[in-house]
């Protein structure tokens, strides 16, 4: 975690028993008895062993003693997936200040939803980013935190509360905030399961009461020539999208989709060229043994397939003089998770997505006993929902 403990201790005095260990803070100085250690119970070697992943990467241990199965279940749910590191994590962290850059303007019903709590209120910002909605309300208190270190470290230079945490298992006490956000953030996570977990938390941490505001990118785009410039998931990333950390397996499609190609920023009208593109190596494989009739029909279930699809890759175009020195981006180029384009003068990440269906959210949210939806809409090409906690 990174925060100013000595600003927090002014701002909360004993509210600093929401967080739990280890603490790192922006300054040199410590306050006893400011911090707590979970307080549902030790967690056990069964269950440190079960939440390490392939590749010996720990992360924080579920907070319940329960079964065998529970735990390794819990444990599987907050194991992050590799297709999370590899597309989101390591993107976010190598795009940081560009990615900061161009985020600035405030949407109004996120904005309006801020500053109609009560003056006082304690807010959540779960996938806070760069920052731009902490401090939104002059009249609350924000603490955020995020995934990306540095995003964090950009919240921490902007004399924000914050903290590194990972949506699925956020680290304040239960029932703490007054309210709490995630703009744009579920739609990040790669399993059902790992989305139902974030909205768990953030109903969690919130007291009985306390409003929920949550917005995910929408399969209903309103620019639909956007999605021509995405890449559709195929069979290429099974592998990844199934891996040993992933608690569920997706179907390959039937009609497997090949990479969409970016259109020119002006492209109207691309949509049709670009399936034509994808499907051309496919109807050139069964032109010698399909009729014309058969064909026109693979290339309607590939431009279905396309307007249903929900798992994408969305370029990030980082620009050559905006590349951090660090070496991120030439390790990324090493690794085949990043590729140049000499014509844009940048270097392209993909930034995995699950654009979400309309009524997916409710549907996530349905099972749920101890939170209502107080109201649901669609707004800049996102679904929204705000979310009561009822016990």
């Amino acid at each position: 975690m990174v925060f100013n403990a000595a600003r927090l201790k002014k701002c909360f005095c004993q509210s600093f028993g929401a967080f739990t260990l280890p603490i790192t803070f922006t300054d040199t100085t410590c306050y006893p008895g400011i911090f707590k250690t979970r307080r549902e119970g030790k967690v056990d070697m069964a269950s440190s062993l079960c939440a390490l992943v392939s590749d010996g990467e720990s992360h924080t241990q579920p907070s319940l003693i329960v079964s065998q199965d529970q735990i390794c279940s819990v444990s599987n749910v907050q194991s992050t997936p590799e297709i999370e590191k590899k597309y989101v994590h390591h993107v976010y962290d190598a795009i940081a200040p560009h990615f900061s850059s161009t985020r600035f303007a405030k949407w109004p019903k996120v904005a309006t939803f801020l500053k109609s709590l009560p003056s006082g209120s304690l807010v959540l910002d779960a996938g806070c980013g760069n920052g731009k909605y902490l401090g939104v309300s002059p009249d609350c208190f924000f603490i955020g935190c995020d995934i990306s270190a540095p995003l964090i470290n950009i919240c921490a230079d902007r004399d924000h509360e914050v903290v590194v945490a990972d949506a699925v298992n956020l680290p304040y006490r239960t029932g703490f905030g007054d309210a709490a956000i995630s703009i744009a953030v579920l739609h990040h996570l790669s399993t059902e399961n790992r989305r139902k977990k974030a909205i768990q938390e953030l109903v969690r941490v919130v007291k009985k009461g306390g409003l929920v505001l949550i917005t995910v990118w929408a399969v209903e785009q309103e620019d639909r020539s956007l999605v021509t410039k995405w890449t559709p998931l195929t069979e290429k990333y099974v592998e990844e999208w199934i891996g040993p950390s992933s608690p569920r397996i997706r179907s390959p499609s039937s009609f497997p989709l090949e990479s969409i190609p970016e259109t020119e920023e002006n492209g109207s009208g691309e949509h049709l060229k670009d399936l034509k593109e994808i499907s051309n190596e496919k109807l050139q494989d069964t032109m010698h043994s399909t009729c014309q009739t058969e064909d026109d029909s693979v290339t309607f279930k590939i431009k279905k397939n396309i307007e249903s699809h929900q798992e994408y890759f969305v370029p990030w175009h980082l620009p050559y003089h905006r590349a951090e020195v660090s070496g991120a981006s030439a390790c990324a180029l090493a690794n085949g998770l990043a590729k140049k384009d000499d014509k844009k003068g940048a270097i392209v990440y993909n930034r995995y997505y699950h654009v979400f269906s309309e009524g997916e959210l409710e549907r996530l949210v349905s099972g749920m006993d101890n939170a209502v939806i107080v109201d649901q809409f669609f707004d800049k090409s996102n679904w929204c929902i705000i979310l009561e906690k009822t016990l």
